[in-house]
Parts: structure tokens; sequence; C-alpha cells
């Protein structure tokens, strides 16, 4: 007997659902499958079972509903179906192209070895290293002078790469970031750039995947987690989505070897507003934005480190 379409499409999905279950992590050169996630941020997926269950159930239910209707689902076969989450791209290595460069950088410097402090993130850390220009006053996206005064003793390595994602992270730790050195601590913030493509939830199942390969790859290191700072303006969706992320990440915060720590307020004025003088481009901040970020760290970075 010819198998029905919606059936055909519920096995598919079923697939991706069995994918998304949590399946051991491979290194990057590996086939791309999710990386594992702490419970603590996991979405819940059904189990194989329950997918047969409720194929199954759906199946008796169109097999007892009346003529009209079986010709409503023959036609629409998308119209009902058990449907798992998706998988979440979140949390399955993946590296643009454009950033192999950078990130063989970052493995160059992990192999040297020799570092305390790490940073990793996207743009926002990334930027830390960006000089300011002669005669600027409080330039935009530039962080270095910042960086120099409050981390220029310390044996640091910063991470970070323009426009990267949970899933670049990953990526970058598997295939030599994560290797040949062991930090005393890592500030870490990423998932804003996620945001146009994964949910909240995603991008939490993102952020505890990173967290988790950090603390395979560097055990004894203490994980600053900073939560998803505020972009945009009040009531984007956008903003909404990167700050409904934190409270979620959150979670991971066990006072031992993460640490979780939202300082976005900071940055805010009394209507939510993200000033010119801090982040002009409601994104990355301005000179200003980095000291008041620094300023925000220092004391639990310092402790940290010890």
């Amino acid at each position: 007997m010819t198998t029905p379409v919606y059936l055909r499409r519920l096995v598919s999905i079923s697939l991706l659902g069995v994918l998304a279950l949590g399946l051991p992590a491979t290194r990057a050169a590996d086939a791309p499958v999710p990386a594992p996630v702490p419970a603590a941020v996991a979405i819940a997926r059904p189990t194989p079972e329950e997918i047969a269950r409720a194929a199954a159930s759906l199946q008796q239910f169109l097999a007892q509903a009346d003529p009209a209707t079986k010709a409503i689902f023959a036609k629409y076969p998308d119209l009902i179906a058990v449907r798992p989450p998706r998988t979440n791209t979140a949390i399955i290595p993946n590296l643009n192209p454009g950033f192999r460069a950078k990130h063989a950088t970052n493995v160059a410097l992990a192999q040297k070895g020799d570092i305390d402090l790490l940073f990793m993130g996207d743009s926002i850390t990334d930027f830390w290293r960006n000089p300011t220009p002669p005669g600027a006053t409080n330039p935009a996206r530039a962080g270095k002078d910042v960086f120099d005064k409050y981390y220029g003793a310390l044996k640091t390595a910063n991470f970070g790469i323009s426009g990267d994602t949970t899933q670049g992270v990953l990526f970058r730790l598997r295939d030599g970031e994560g290797q040949g050195f062991q930090p005393k601590a890592i500030m870490l913030m990423i998932g804003t750039n996620n945001a146009a493509t994964n949910t909240m939830a995603e991008i939490a199942e993102g952020v505890g995947a990173v967290v988790q390969e950090m603390r395979q790859d560097f055990p004894a290191a203490k994980i600053l987690l900073l939560g998803i700072f505020p972009r945009g303006n009040p009531g984007d969706p956008v903003r909404k989505t990167v700050l409904d992320v934190n409270p979620l990440i959150a979670k991971l915060h066990d006072g031992k070897n993460i640490f979780y720590l939202d300082i976005g307020a900071k940055f805010l004025d009394e209507n939510g507003v993200l000033q010119p003088d801090i982040m002009a481009d409601k994104l990355h901040p301005n000179e200003k934005g980095y000291v008041i970020w620094a300023e925000a760290v220092k004391d639990q970075l310092a402790e940290l480190m010890k």
C-alpha cells in the first residue's frame, strides 16, 4: 500500500526531531550534529516513542474523519501534522567561511599558550581591539585604549570575531581555539547575531552548548557569562529576542565554575534608550560604553582570576 503523503512528511519531521535530541558531540571535522546542551536551557523535545504515539493517534483520527474532512487533509497534507521542535541551528557547529582567517589567527595564539584571561564573543568583544583614531573623543567601536588600561598587564587573548554566532564559537572551540592553553578565566558574551534566525529558546541552547564546550576544553577556568547587551530601540522585536534569552541563560550560573552577570541596564537611560555617547549604532559600545563594561566586571573578573 502506498504511504500517504502526510505520513511520509511525518517520518521526515520525526527524523529531524531525533536529530535534535542531544546526540553525542563530534569535533569540527566530523559530520555537523547538534552539540550537547545543559539541561538548564534545553528545549523540551519529544522522544521517538512519543512522536510515534502522536503519529498513531493522528492516523487514527484521520481514519475516523468524515469524507469531507478527509478530502481537505488530502488536498492540504501540511494542514495537520505531528511537528516536533525544528533542528536548532544554534547548536550545530558551523563557521562562516568569511571568518576563517580570523579563526586561523586565534588558533595560532591558542597554540602559543600562556593565556590567563580569554575574551570570547562576536563584534562586541572583537572591537575591544580597535584603536582610538588620533584626536577622536569617545570613538565608536573602539575599545583598545580601555582594554589596555584595564587588561594590559594581564596575559589575555581576544577571540571575538565580528558577526559570529553560537554555532560559530562552537566550531572554533572544537577546531583549535579550545586547545593549547588553560585560562584562569573566560569572559563570554555571544548570541546577538543569532537573533535574525533563531528563537530566544534556541539561542539559549546555543549559549548553553558553548558554555558546556568550554567546561570540557577548560575544566579549571571560571566562566563569566554575560547577559546579551540590549540593542535597537525599546519595543524592537530584535531587542525583545536577545533580552528574553538572558533569564534563560542565567540558569547556567552555578557559583562554582559559571558566573552569570547582566550589566545591560548600565547602558540604558531611564526610558530604556541606548544613548549615542554609549552605543551610537545601538549595538556596539563606544569608548564610553567599553569603560562602563570594564568597570562593571572588573571586581568579579579579578576574583575569578585568583
